[in-house]
């Protein structure tokens, strides 16, 4: 749990300084959230820790909380360093890149983990932060779409081979936002409970709330600055969906149905610090065999398909399809080679 609470706890530390105070804060956030990490995670002789069964899952729960109230604290701060007149305009550019960074790779994986708790005070707190960012569908379609169709075409946040990023956001969006509707809507007609009932009228009430307050705190300037950051940090969730199933596919059984989810149909990454950061989300094939298991509790197989750097390296790899393929696509055929003998 301590690299846990250091990863996260720093991120969040750094980015409100530099929203409150400005200065070489703002420069430490954004060098915390890309060159540390990257060199933590490529210069420091260590692999992320084994996975720790016996971890308190209550000091998980506890620490993810805590994450939580943080990013929306931050949040606040930075709209009103966004929106204000005390920094500059190279400093807000800072700031707002590393906002972003930290929304979409700490909070996400926070609320990802919170969307899974059993515990419904918990799973409220990761609703609420995906709404704070404009993305409160997402806590029906992960669970109850990708979770459930991933590696599959039924799942729109599953990458096909040759796919490009960009290509992938467009559907992405629109067909997990469609098919988590659908799927809120047949499970509310298979219990007998009224469509009153559906989450996205809660997520939608949840987003006008969090669009009045972006107004309250920095005027038209604000909201500006807050419709950016939202679209900043969805596009990161959605490039983690990217690479973390790009192009593993699950074949069709003589039942022609999909074969059981396994451990081949993600991605995963072993770099230690960039998996502390993020609630060892890299560990991506155990959570899609146990979605409910707390995240000091993931393990990282040697037998799983295993990309080439860090997750967040392999996203920024993303943003140019050539680069992309050229590394991506001789591993996939590979893998699928080796996994097919």
């Amino acid at each position: 749990m301590r690299l846990f609470a250091i990863a996260t706890l720093t991120a969040y530390a750094l980015l409100i300084a530099g929203a409150l105070a400005g200065g070489l804060w703002v420069l430490a956030a954004l060098a915390y959230m890309t060159a540390l990490t990257a060199l933590l995670d490529e210069w420091v002789s260590r692999r992320s820790a084994a996975a720790n069964p016996d971890a308190s899952q209550t000091a998980a729960d506890v620490l993810s909380a805590f994450l939580a109230m943080a990013h929306l604290v931050s949040l606040a701060a930075t709209v009103a360093a966004l929106a204000g007149d005390a920094l500059s305009l190279p400093a807000k550019l800072a700031l707002f890149a590393a906002a972003g960074l930290v929304y979409g790779q700490v909070s996400n994986s926070n609320a990802h983990e919170l969307i899974h708790r059993t515990d419904r005070s918990l799973r409220s707190l990761g609703v609420w932060v995906y709404v704070s960012l404009l993305f409160g569908h997402h806590a029906s379609a992960h669970p109850l779409v990708h979770h459930r169709f991933v590696g599959t075409d039924a799942d729109p946040n599953s990458a096909r081979r040759g796919e490009s990023l960009y290509r992938f956001l467009r559907r992405a969006w629109v067909g997990s936002y469609r098919a988590g509707w659908q799927a809120e809507r047949d499970r509310l007609q298979n219990t007998g409970k009224s469509q009153l009932a559906h989450p996205y009228l809660r997520y939608w009430a949840g987003a006008a709330l969090m669009l009045f307050l972006a107004v309250a705190i920095g005027g038209a300037w604000g909201v500006l600055a807050y419709l950016l950051l939202c679209a900043f940090a969805q596009m990161q969730l959605l490039m983690s969906d990217y690479v973390q199933h790009y192009g593993l596919r699950r074949a069709t059984g003589d039942n022609g149905k999909p074969v059981p989810i396994a451990p081949a149909h993600s991605w995963n990454s072993p770099h230690w610090y960039s998996s502390g950061l993020m609630l060892n989300a890299p560990r991506h094939s155990d959570h899609h065999a146990h979605p409910s298991r707390p995240y000091p509790a993931l393990t990282l197989a040697p037998d799983v398909p295993m990309l080439p750097r860090s997750l967040p390296v392999m996203a920024c790899v993303a943003l140019y399809p050539r680069l992309w393929r050229r590394v991506m696509d001789p591993r996939l055929a590979k893998w699928q080679q080796s996994n097919a003998a």
